[in-house]
């Protein structure tokens, strides 16, 4: 166990080489467990992070400079989405177990006894993200879904809150050891050079990351080139462009400026969910009391200087493009208060390489369109997203109807009045999009279903029983959901 003065020195090549020749060597056993027994090593170290909290939390918010507020709900989003994975595995429908008997009189001509499931990929490789030290860091989401999907782990933690990840990860470790968990089932490393190195290694099947746009894209392409590619599961970025219709605004526009200095401002704007874009119409009439909200948002610390230093980067950039105006700004050396900027959908367009752009941090621009014409094609003007979001009122539904259609062909998740921040932990919940929301929009790092991303499918045919996995014996062992005959 580390001591309170112990630094945390970057993965050593024979110390990665060990992480990942026990997660290799654990592959078989680990993901050969049944889905009850994984639901209670699952259990066992959400109780250990729970337990463990008095500890962790003053930690983190050493490390990050987020409040224990903030950090508190975010250890138990954490635990309690360790748990809901556990019932995943206890109901078992996740095999996509389907069995279709031999059939002599097929239409086709006769047809083998054929049986399908989902199977574990192998070692999975987690890069940590910075602004959820445990939802989405050592203990996340990535991890929970890999884990019950029957992969051993290996996390490269992030640098910007290394103590807070040494120690989850022991607690991690100890807690699958003691329920006997195999060996090398879990592990984490540390260094970026650690991380490219796990990335390039033929016994990584699968990796996850959550970050920037050119890291995330440097990463995947480091997968993609592989001598055997792999699956690579990266969020990047996102503006969730957020419209609101005339009508919308006439019926309650101070409700819809409130609610977005809200969502925007939140925890220093340091969310992959923050609407980075509010289209409104030209003569919104809000401009004063987003202004006025926004100045009373107090000044909130970046996770870290190095972050702080892009936001400020980044920042300048923005407001110095011309058309751009400030309707509310502050800066000062210890910390952020919000930035909002005012333009057209005329000048955001000449200027999309600039503007449409994730801003990390405590910025959002309000963009005016002058008519329906004008907000449609601005809709059209996004790339891929997380989320996109309409407020509208039943007067303006064909308006609105024709920007939503546009906006699900750019967002994973479609938002009516209502605001993107917060992400339910839900069966339903979709958090990815079209690149470079995600590299690949098919899948979710929230919710259940993330659990598909480190399933492959198998089938088998005309396999005698006593060699058949569990799952697809006919006495159904594990006692599974499975399809049968169609």
């Amino acid at each position: 166990m580390l001591t309170a003065t112990d630094p945390i020195p970057d993965t050593t090549a024979a110390g990665l080489e060990a992480v990942l020749e026990r997660a290799a060597g654990a592959a078989e056993s680990f993901g050969a467990l049944p889905p009850a027994e994984r639901a209670r090593l699952l259990g066992a170290v959400a109780d250990a992070l729970d337990a463990a909290g008095a500890e962790l939390l003053p930690l983190a918010m050493t490390e990050t400079n987020l409040s224990e507020a903030r950090l508190t709900g975010e250890l138990k989003r954490t635990t309690f989405q360790l748990r809901l994975f556990a019932e995943v595995l206890s109901e078992g429908s996740y095999l996509g177990a389907t069995i279709d008997p031999a059939d002599d009189g097929f239409a086709l001509g006769p047809k083998p006894d054929l049986r399908r499931m989902l199977v574990p990929l192998g070692p999975v490789l987690v890069f940590a993200a910075s602004n959820f030290p445990f939802a989405f860091s050592v203990p996340g989401g990535d991890t929970a879904a890999a884990l019950a999907a029957g992969c051993p782990v290996v996390v490269k933690a992030h640098p910007g809150h290394p103590r807070l990840s040494a120690r989850v990860g022991e607690i991690i470790s100890a807690a699958l050891s003691e329920h006997g968990a195999p060996e090398g089932a879990f592990g984490v490393v540390f260094g970026f050079e650690t991380g490219t190195a796990a990335l390039r290694d033929p016994r990584v099947k699968a990796a996850a990351f959550t970050g920037s746009v050119p890291a995330g894209r440097a990463l995947f392409d480091i997968a993609a080139s592989r001598s055997t590619p792999i699956p690579f599961f990266g969020e990047l970025g996102s503006l969730n462009p957020a419209f609101a219709t005339p009508a919308a605004v006439r019926a309650r526009g101070a409700e819809i400026a409130k609610g977005f200095v809200t969502s925007y401002s939140g925890n220093a704007g340091q969310l992959c969910t923050k609407p980075g874009l509010l289209f409104l119409p030209a003569d919104h009439g809000l401009e004063d009391a987003l202004a006025s909200q926004s100045r009373e948002v107090g000044l909130h610390r970046m996770l870290n200087d190095r972050l702080h230093e892009g936001y400020r980067s980044r920042r300048a950039e923005v407001t110095g493009v011309p058309g751009v105006r400030v309707l509310a700004e502050g800066e000062v050396s210890e910390g952020t208060v919000p930035t909002l900027l005012t333009t057209d959908v005329q000048t955001l367009l000449a200027n999309r390489e600039t503007l449409l752009e994730e801003v990390f941090g405590p910025l959002s621009i309000v963009v005016t369109y002058r008519d329906e014409d004008e907000a449609r094609q601005a809709a059209e003007a996004f790339e891929g997203n997380l989320t996109a979001t309409l407020h509208a009122e039943e007067e303006d539904s064909e308006f609105g109807a024709s920007l939503l259609k546009r906006l699900r062909d750019r967002a994973g998740r479609l938002l009516f009045n209502g605001w993107p921040t917060g992400v339910a932990v839900s069966p339903a919940m979709q958090h990815g999009g079209p690149y470079p929301a995600t590299t690949d929009p098919r899948f979710t790092s929230v919710g259940t279903a993330a659990i598909e991303r480190f399933l492959r499918p198998v089938t088998y045919q005309n396999v005698p029983q006593a060699l058949l996995p569990e799952a697809l014996r006919d006495h159904n062992p594990w006692n599974v959901p499975r399809r049968v005959h169609g």
